[in-house]
């Protein structure tokens, strides 16, 4: 693996957003994943970085792409896997979130990647428990590392990050991707637009840097990239999103769409993708189309994280035997679940 170039420590035991990170921090871990990229190329992908440790996924929600590729980050770094889902866990008997994870703590794991449907979720467990927390997404606010692999990816295609236009197209309101991204990509210098149906749009997002446009031809027109998100029908229980067909008509990315433009423009999405809703299938398996190469990277990405956070936390343990998870909030939540 070859080293960083970068002089920034990483001092964090814990991924819980991309909102508290500095441009430095982000530049380290995007950094150390290509370093750890080169793993996966090896014949035998596997390194004894974190030999000894135990990784545990506690996941709330479904997931087959971030949970796996977790699992296969956690296990290239020589750490032992156990997956829990809300499904298998004491949760079914009433049990709180903290309480699951202080019992799984007392396991002497080394690392809990929590995936949630609570806000927050991650950033409690954090300020509850030693060991290193990783936000695998916590309800509408953030998916870190997902925003990572993305930015990765986008590096890796198109040379920087600095001075590129990324148009998000979706559902915005939902997304906590969306979220991660823009605090990641307006912190390293691109420049985002936003775009969407306005009752997809939240309220005041020009506050964090962006543009917004209702307009797909005009997110398109001068970007390099556009990053295509998944319509949350499941959430519209008051029937208020367009519907699917007339959705695809308006914001669905589509070859004769992406003809017209005077730039290669690169398509991502976080997956998992609606077909004939959010882009065709042709646009998906296209030339344009990075999605696979997201997923790929996505491992390296991982490998990043829990590697930075596994190795600040046991700095903190060494010096700081009662900093990691001693400060808990006044009026704490509970949270079932």
């Amino acid at each position: 693996m070859r080293k960083s170039n970068t002089s920034v420590a990483w001092k964090r035991k814990d991924l819980l957003d991309l909102e508290s990170l500095s441009r430095e921090e982000i530049e380290l871990i995007l950094a150390t994943a290509e370093s750890f990229k080169e793993v996966s190329r090896r014949e035998i992908k596997k390194v004894p970085a974190l030999r000894g440790k135990t990784l545990v996924n506690l996941f709330y929600e479904p997931s087959t792409r971030t949970r796996v590729s977790f699992e296969v980050a956690a296990k290239r770094l020589s750490l032992d896997v156990i997956n829990i889902t809300s499904e298998s866990s004491s949760v079914k008997k009433g049990e709180t979130l903290i309480d699951t994870a202080k019992n799984i703590e007392a396991l002497k794991v080394d690392i809990i990647v929590v995936r949630h449907n609570y806000s927050g979720a991650a950033a409690i467990l954090s300020r509850n428990l030693h060991v290193s927390v990783v936000n695998a997404g916590d309800g509408w606010h953030e998916h870190p590392t997902q925003a990572l692999l993305d930015m990765f990816t986008l590096k890796e295609k198109l040379g920087t990050i600095s001075g590129l236009h990324v148009s998000i197209v979706g559902d915005i309101a939902h997304s906590r991707v969306a979220r991660s991204n823009i605090w990641g990509l307006v912190k390293l210098g691109a420049k985002v637009t936003v775009c969407a149906p306005k009752i997809l749009i939240p309220a005041a997002i020009e506050q964090m840097g962006v543009s917004v446009t209702e307009s797909l031809d005009e997110a398109l027109r001068d970007a390099d990239a556009v990053n295509v998100l998944r319509m949350q029908f499941e959430r519209d229980s008051q029937d208020a999103f367009p519907k699917q067909l007339e959705y695809f008509k308006n914001y669905g990315i589509t070859e004769e769409r992406l003809a017209k433009l005077s730039k290669n423009i690169i398509v991502m999405h976080p997956g998992p993708i609606n077909r004939g809703i959010e882009m065709s299938s042709a646009v998906a398996d296209g030339t344009h189309s990075v999605i696979l190469e997201q997923v790929t990277n996505g491992i390296a990405v991982r490998m990043a994280v829990l590697f930075l956070v596994a190795q600040a936390n046991e700095y903190i343990s060494k010096t700081q035997p009662h900093a990691a998870g001693s400060s808990k909030q006044p009026g704490e939540r509970k949270i079932a679940g």
